[in-house]
């Protein structure tokens, strides 16, 4: 067990994280869990949410269904939480669609689940004052925001810039309240995300070869960064991104 005094520690702290059935949600609530935190998982499949809860194999940890591409599974991962110590964001979707593609309604599907659930759940964390002093938002982004624009990739890429640039402005807004809000804009990470859909074994090498350390990122490489952000080591931090991406956008 950490100990509570090293600022590392998350004990004693209770963390949402959205995205907790698999890829990087899933290792940020191992993680934070064991770092001391009471974790909230929360996703769309119940049967994925009790694997993860499996694994962590503690008590502290709890499950909230919501389906964060409505409002109204927004509504009901809201009226579920307790007060929070933190939340992490790790939840969202990808879509490949090239330029002559992006109909509304395609950015509207993945700009529902990839922007604003993220931004009402914080508001509304917010405004039902559902957090303690101290309270720390991790939101996961991408470097497809603002420094990777691979082609097929812009509905997406869109989307995470302009949550990152909404966090900057929502970061400044909330400081006099003791609120930090930060993100964590992951490179080329090997979830099962990536292998859903028509990518071939060569589509993923050719990926690598475009990192200078010559390999996929994993979940575990962004979790203590995440982490860091929720615990008080991090105290003097908002509105700060950290990119982990193995120099991809060097």
């Amino acid at each position: 067990m950490i100990g509570i005094n090293n600022r590392f520690s998350l004990q004693g702290k209770t963390i949402l994280v959205t995205g907790a059935s698999s890829g990087i949600g899933k290792r940020i609530a191992i993680e934070c869990s064991e770092m001391g935190a009471k974790v909230i998982l929360s996703g769309r499949n119940i049967e994925r949410l009790e694997e993860t809860e499996k694994e962590i194999g503690n008590s502290d940890t709890s499950i909230i269904v919501a389906d964060l591409s409505s409002d109204a599974g927004v509504a009901d991962l809201i009226n579920a939480l307790p007060v929070l110590d933190g939340v992490v964001l790790a939840a969202g979707i990808v879509e490949m669609w090239p330029v002559l593609y992006a109909t509304p309604k395609r950015i509207e599907r993945i700009f529902q689940t990839n922007f604003y659930s993220p931004v009402e759940i914080l508001r509304l964390i917010v405004k039902k004052r559902l957090f303690n002093p101290g309270f720390s938002a991790v939101v996961i982004d991408s470097i497809a925001g603002t420094d990777d624009f691979a082609p097929g990739n812009g509905i997406y890429g869109a989307g995470k810039a302009a949550l990152r640039s909404f966090l900057k402005f929502f970061s400044k807004e909330m400081v006099s309240k003791g609120i930090r809000v930060n993100t964590v804009s992951p490179g080329l990470i090997f979830t099962p995300m990536q292998t859903e859909g028509d990518v071939s074994e060569a589509d993923l090498q050719k990926a690598i070869e475009m990192v200078p350390m010559k390999r996929w990122g994993l979940p575990e490489d962004i979790s203590p960064a995440v982490v860091f952000l929720l615990s008080d080591a991090s105290s003097y931090m908002t509105g700060s991104d950290i990119k982990i991406d193995g120099g991809y956008t060097i």
